[in-house]
């Protein structure tokens, strides 16, 4: 089986499905997997399976935020890193 680590900025639709699907509620300390990649860096990563690969999602505060807006609206994904701001107003701050 082949195992692949993944960045949160690599995530496909597919990965966050089984992401969502594994971990509806997020996930917790249990969850994580802690290991040195091959520039002796410590990992976290959280691990979500096909038939034939192993992922190894790293963790990061991205990756919650990532899985959070996707669960929140699957359908409109993109929309979600979309930047368009016209609808915000600026704050304004005085001196």
């Amino acid at each position: 089986m082949k195992r692949v680590i993944v960045d949160y900025s690599k995530l496909t639709s597919d990965i966050l499905d089984l992401l969502v699907e594994k971990f509806p509620e997020g996930y917790n300390y249990r969850d994580i997997i802690t290991f040195k990649n091959a520039q002796g860096e410590t990992v976290r990563a959280v691990e979500v399976k096909t038939d034939d690969t192993i992922y190894l999602v790293k963790i990061s505060l991205k990756l919650e935020e990532t899985m959070e807006e996707y669960d929140a609206d699957e359908d409109n994904f993109d929309d979600a890193y979309d930047n368009d701001f016209d609808g915000i107003a600026e704050d304004e701050v005085d001196d």
